[in-house]
């Protein structure tokens, strides 16, 4: 994925098909200013319980 809009869509459905929602991801738009870095996915903040959901599914991704 080239496009930063559709990565950090794909990332939301990635997230969403685990049960887990970033409600502020989305496009860093600083980022778009200079032409190095490229652009930058924000992820935002989460709560606890997010934090914890997000670290079991990543966890189980690698067998632990």
């Amino acid at each position: 994925m080239e496009d930063v809009h559709e990565c950090a869509e794909g990332l939301k459905g990635a997230l969403k098909a685990n049960g887990i929602t970033l409600p502020s991801l989305g496009v860093d738009m600083p980022s778009f200013a200079g032409d190095y870095p490229p652009p930058l996915v924000a992820l935002g903040n989460c709560n606890m319980a997010t934090a914890r959901k997000l670290a079991e599914v990543l966890y189980k991704a690698v067998g632990r």
